[in-house]
C-alpha cells in the first residue's frame, strides 16, 4: 500500500475489510491501494476500467467499507490534496493526472476556491488591533528587515520595494552573497524583523528569528500555523492559509497580508509619508520612468 498522497485511514479501512469484500470488489480495492493518486482525479467509470471491473463493483466496494457511494469515498482523497497531506512530488503528479483525465475545469474551480478560502480564513483570524500594533512597531523601528527564502524571498522583496517608495529604512534579506544571520549582525532592540516561512519550515528563517530575539529585535512572524516555530518566538504572529491544489504553498494570503500591513504602516505614520510617496513618484515621472500617453 502506498502511504502517501491520500487519507491513510481510507486505505487502512480497505485493508482491514479485505476479507469481507467480494472477489470483484477486491480487484477494485487492490487497484485503489496500488494507485491511490488516481482516485482524486478519476470518475467511477475510469477507476472501474483501470481495475477491470464494472462501475457498480466500485460503488459496492465503497459501500462495503462504510461510504454511501463513490463520491463520498473519493472525498478524503481530494481533501488530502487540498490540505497538504501529499508531498510536493505527489501534488505535481496529481496535476499531471488531472490534465491526463481532461479535468482542468475542475482544477480551475479548485484553484479559485482555494484562493478565496485562503483569503477568508486568513483575515477572519486577524483583528485590526493586532495589525495596528505591528504597524506601529514597524514605523517606529530604526531599521526593518524583511526575511523570506524560496518563494517568500520574492514576497519579502516586493514588500520592501513598496515600502521603499515612502520609507528608507527597509531592507530585504538575505542580501546577495550573504546570509540572513549576517544581515542582522548589528541589529538590536531598535530594529525589527519580518520573517516569513511555512511548512516545511526553512531552518535559516527559524535560526534568524531565534538570533533576532537574542539581540533584542522585535519580530513579526508570518507562517501557516500558530504552532510554527517562528510564530511561537515572535512578539507579533500572523497565521496565513496556504492550502492549494498546487504542489507548493500558496502565496496569495501572504501577499495580501503584507500589503494590508503596509497600508496600516502608512495609515499610522506621520504626515510626511504622504509627501515622500508623492515626491518619489514625481521623481519617476521627471526621469521618464513612466510611459506618458500623448494627449
Amino acid at each position: 500500500m502506498k502511504d502517501t498522497y491520500v487519507a491513510t485511514p481510507v486505505l487502512e479501512r480497505l485493508s482491514s475489510e479485505w476479507e469481507s469484500l467480494t472477489p470483484e470488489a477486491q480487484k477494485a480495492a487492490r487497484y485503489v491501494l496500488d494507485n491511490p493518486q488516481e482516485v482524486s482525479v478519476s470518475t467511477v467509470r475510469e477507476i472501474a476500467k483501470a481495475a477491470r471491473v464494472s462501475p457498480n463493483t466500485v460503488v459496492r466496494m465503497a459501500r462495503q467499507i462504510g461510504f454511501e457511494g463513490y463520491e463520498e469515498f473519493r472525498a478524503p482523497f481530494r481533501e488530502a490534496i487540498r490540505r497538504g497531506v501529499a508531498t510536493f512530488a505527489d501534488r505535481a503528479q496529481w496535476l499531471q493526472d488531472i490534465r491526463a483525465h481532461g479535468g482542468l475545469g475542475g482544477l480551475y474551480a479548485d484553484m479559485v476556491a482555494s484562493t478565496l478560502r485562503n483569503l477568508e480564513e486568513t483575515f477572519s483570524g486577524i483583528d485590526e488591533a493586532a495589525l495596528r500594533r505591528a504597524a506601529e512597531d514597524i514605523w517606529t523601528a530604526r531599521s526593518v528587515f524583511a526575511l523570506g527564502v524560496g518563494v517568500n524571498n520574492a514576497n519579502a522583496r516586493n514588500f520592501t520595494y513598496l515600502a521603499s517608495t515612502g520609507m528608507i529604512h527597509f531592507h530585504a534579506i538575505p542580501r546577495a552573497g550573504s546570509t540572513p544571520t549576517d544581515d542582522i549582525a548589528w541589529a538590536d532592540q531598535r530594529d525589527l524583523l519580518i520573517a516569513i516561512t511555512s511548512r516545511p519550515y526553512r531552518t535559516e528563517v527559524v535560526d534568524t528569528v531565534t538570533l533576532a530575539r537574542e539581540q533584542g529585535m522585535t519580530v513579526i512572524a508570518i507562517s501557516d500555523s500558530p504552532a510554527s516555530p517562528i510564530v511561537r518566538a515572535a512578539q507579533h504572529g500572523f497565521v496565513v492559509a496556504v492550502e492549494t491544489p498546487q504542489f507548493f504553498p500558496s502565496s496569495v494570503a501572504v501577499i495580501a497580508l503584507l500589503e494590508t500591513l503596509l497600508s496600516f504602516v502608512i495609515a499610522t505614520a506621520s504626515p510626511e509619508i504622504v509627501q515622500r510617496v508623492e515626491a518619489f513618484h514625481a521623481r519617476r515621472h521627471r526621469l521618464g520612468l513612466y510611459y506618458e500617453e500623448e494627449e
